[in-house]
């Protein structure tokens, strides 16, 4: 059985994949790593990752960037892979996350959704076939508590388009302060924030009379706790140090 360790177990994230852990024959909680503590839990649960002295296969991250230090020392201390889902990391933390890869097992993505992941191979593809005769603009909707903007996701998109539009780019966030026309380089990330939307991002391509679009729409969180899941049981079985990604699992 899959033992797996959730860190940010008491926030939204973290609850529904224990929920979706308790259903799977083929997983278990062993503990959870949240700043706040718990009692109410099926499961024990440390304020700190260097209290836990058990075993488990892999740890799965939906907490916030704050706790990366610690979660990267228990993963090089103890050999435990990684599954880190939290968005909103510096350069600085990136470079860390490298860094950490060298020495163990650690996935990385901003977006476990497959059909995400299904998204940026389009986009790719659009963007490479379009070139600079289109502009690109990308907007990106979460709920009111989503703290960092633009998403991780927006980004994943932002950097799948300039990977393949085969011209420089430059990414623009805001257009209230510039007073000029559009550049062909541009590409343009705007987010909004409101009520409970769980995630949405758009594609806008926009050329000469015409326009294209492409969309992906998350209505439950369960799409991304499931494909964190599925990440942990793939990351089980992987025994070399390394920097993974949905890439790897859905081949």
């Amino acid at each position: 059985m899959l033992k797996i360790i959730i860190s940010g177990c008491n926030g939204h994230m973290g609850r529904v994949v224990a929920d979706l852990c308790a259903a799977d024959p083929k997983v278990e909680v062993v503990a959870g790593f949240d700043v706040l503590g718990s009692n109410d839990r099926e499961f024990p649960v440390f304020t700190s990752p260097a209290q836990f002295t058990g075993e488990a296969d892999a740890v799965i991250d939906f907490s916030s960037p704050a706790a990366l230090d610690g979660l990267l020392d228990f993963a090089k201390a103890t050999k435990t892979a990684l599954v880190l889902a939290t968005t909103g990391y510096t350069p600085e933390q990136v470079a860390q996350i490298g860094a950490a890869a060298c020495e163990v097992p650690v996935f990385r993505s901003a977006n476990m959704s497959l059909g995400i992941n299904v998204l940026l191979e389009l986009v790719k593809k659009a963007a490479s076939v379009l070139g600079d005769s289109y502009d690109i603009e990308i907007v990106e909707r979460h709920h009111r508590r989503k703290v960092d903007a633009p998403s991780g996701t927006a980004l994943m998109i932002a950097d799948a388009a300039a990977s393949s539009c085969g011209h420089e780019t430059e990414y623009v966030y805001s257009r209230h302060e510039v007073r000029q026309p559009r550049d062909k380089k541009e590409i343009g990330i705007s987010a909004v924030r409101g009520g409970t939307i769980v995630g949405e991002h758009e594609i806008i391509f926009a050329g000469h009379d015409e326009v294209m679009e492409i969309k992906h729409t998350a209505l439950s969180r369960e799409i991304f706790a499931q494909g964190a899941i599925e990440a942990a049981k793939f990351m089980a079985g992987v025994t070399e140090p390394g920097l993974y990604d949905m890439s790897q699992l859905v081949k």
